[in-house]
């Protein structure tokens, strides 16, 4: 029999009086594991950053193109960020830049068809990742769960993310 190995959590996982900020700290700690799995697995394997992944997903999904700013927005990055890491794929030819036809200012990024079969092998790995990361819910958990989910951002939204005095 393996012997597994757990992840630490703080506040060892419990939950009192302070459920809620239990549960948020639970949700941080998978989210954190993960992200920090497929950085790894992305830079040993691919030589590639998560963040340049995620603009490459993000055009993968709008193969017309999209402008820095509609990149900034789906990502929910500054446009600074967005910026270093398209100049990071331009220079590696993953992507191509072009004015934009309807607005002067702007300039829409697109993958080039490096850019797509890069991506196509990155999408793939990735899918396979995270399958065998979440490999040990069964399809009820995972329902149940993407369930629970989609009520908590549910419960963010209507929250507007006002501050409090």
């Amino acid at each position: 029999m393996t012997e597994r190995r757990a992840i630490r959590e703080k506040h060892e996982g419990a939950l009192d009086d302070r459920g809620n900020v239990r549960l948020w700290l639970r949700l941080l700690t998978c989210t954190t594991v993960i992200e920090k799995r497929l950085k790894r697995r992305f830079a040993d394997q691919y030589g590639i950053t998560l963040p340049r992944f995620d603009v490459m997903a993000a055009l993968d999904r709008h193969p017309e193109g999209m402008t820095m700013g509609q990149l900034s927005q789906a990502l929910l990055v500054s446009n600074g960020n967005v910026t270093g890491v398209v100049q990071a794929l331009l220079r590696d030819r993953y992507l191509s830049i072009a004015p934009s036809p309807t607005d002067g200012r702007a300039s829409i990024v697109r993958l080039t068809p490096l850019g797509q079969d890069c991506f196509s092998g990155l999408a793939e790995a990735h899918h396979e990742w995270v399958d065998t990361m979440l490999g040990n819910l069964t399809g009820d958990q995972r329902a149940a769960l993407f369930n629970l989910l989609g009520a908590l951002k549910d419960s963010l939204a209507a929250d507007n993310g006002k501050e409090q005095p």
